[in-house]
């Protein structure tokens, strides 16, 4: 049995597991989340992530490991006794009740006295900017007001845990992107901690302060957004977080924390940073992301990553130019230029013939 403290994790799950009959859903999950924090569960669809938080919320319950909340064991603890509480996707209204009976639901049902349940409505009518809202019913509500109902639901029992089921997934972008600015700032003011499930890497990158990708009921790696990004431990995730280039290829030197890979992909030798498990002889992936791919008509002086390539597409997205570049054994390669860096680079366009180089701090070896 853990026992409450300071420096419990606000959820430790201890080699979770769950099947639904034969089939497993979730499989030895070992995870640690902190207080405070806006902690995200990503990955694809199957992947796992929304029954781990069904699990923490205790609307299903594990096959085997141990789940502890604030330091308590909770593993067989129900739903509704436990100091968590759930916002799901479609936000669940009451179609028939007023804003303010929607959010006073769940305290009502707790039978907590009328004066608490009218100062705790309004304070969090207030925290939300609901306040003149309150005698709407839902379908007189914007998408973005129904989210706000919602949260004020969620928020108005003071639970220690927000659990959060692909909350913006039904707004349209311009929306969504508000809403996830105003939902970290809502974390901040509230001081609990959020833990939320999604499919989409730029929504987790953008909100968590840390994320536990899944794939097939495990977890594939943890961190904040930058290691995920940056620091990849597999070809899996470098692939899963925005664009990369993958270049196969067989480590031929290693030492001092770099690695010299020989890549057919690339059809030249390549330089990254690696691990210290990378020897000569395996075989690992190199991955540079687009960004730090630079673009020029002559070959740099010298450059510790050098290809060359002819240019099959260049694409106007706004702030950056996607261009795409053909090597000559196939293999295409992805370049995120700025205005300024397409015209330094002599502003090529498809059929052009061009450098591609980048620095050996700019790659990364993958042996996984």
């Amino acid at each position: 049995m853990l026992v409450p403290g300071a420096t419990e994790p606000a959820v430790r799950i201890e080699n979770v597991s769950k099947r639904f009959g034969t089939v497993p859903a979730v499989e030895n999950v070992d995870l640690e989340i902190a207080r405070g924090e806006f902690f995200c569960l990503l990955g694809g669809s199957g992947s796992g992530k929304t029954t781990l938080l069904r699990m923490i919320a205790g609307l299903d319950l594990p096959s085997a490991g141990r789940i502890a909340i604030d330091g308590e064991d909770m593993t067989d603890t129900p739903a509704y006794r436990r100091p968590v509480n759930m916002m799901f996707q479609s936000y669940a209204l009451f179609p028939h009740l007023t804003v303010e009976k929607n959010v006073a639901f769940g305290l009502q049902e707790e039978r907590r006295p009328k004066a608490e349940i009218a100062a705790r409505v309004r304070e969090a009518l207030e925290m939300l900017e609901m306040e003149g809202l309150g005698g709407r019913k839902p379908h007189q509500l914007s998408g973005g007001q129904r989210q706000r109902a919602a949260f004020a639901r969620a928020l108005v029992k003071h639970p220690k845990i927000l659990l959060l089921d692909e909350p913006l997934a039904a707004l349209d972008k311009k929306l969504r992107e508000r809403a996830q600015s105003e939902l970290v700032a809502l974390r901040r003011r509230v001081g609990i901690t959020f833990v939320m499930v999604t499919h989409d890497q730029e929504e987790a990158m953008s909100m968590a302060t840390r994320i536990a990708l899944m794939r097939d009921g495990r977890i594939v790696q943890v961190g904040n957004p930058r290691e995920l990004y940056e620091e990849p431990g597999s070809r899996y995730v470098a692939d899963f977080f925005g664009g990369s280039n993958l270049f196969a290829g067989k480590v031929v030197q290693a030492a001092h924390g770099e690695a010299v890979v020989e890549s057919a992909d690339a059809a030249a030798t390549l330089r990254g940073v690696s691990g210290g498990d990378v020897t000569p002889g395996a075989e690992v992936t190199l991955m540079v992301r687009p960004e730090r791919v630079g673009v020029s008509r002559q070959a740099p002086a010298a450059a510790a990553n050098l290809v060359r390539g002819t240019v099959e597409s260049v694409v106007f997205l706004g702030s950056f130019h996607h261009c795409r570049i053909a090597l000559a054994g196939g293999k295409k390669v992805l370049a995120r230029l700025s205005p300024a860096e397409l015209a330094e680079a002599g502003t090529p366009a498809p059929g052009d013939a061009v450098h591609l180089h980048w620095s050996a701090s700019a790659a990364r070896v993958l042996t996984q």
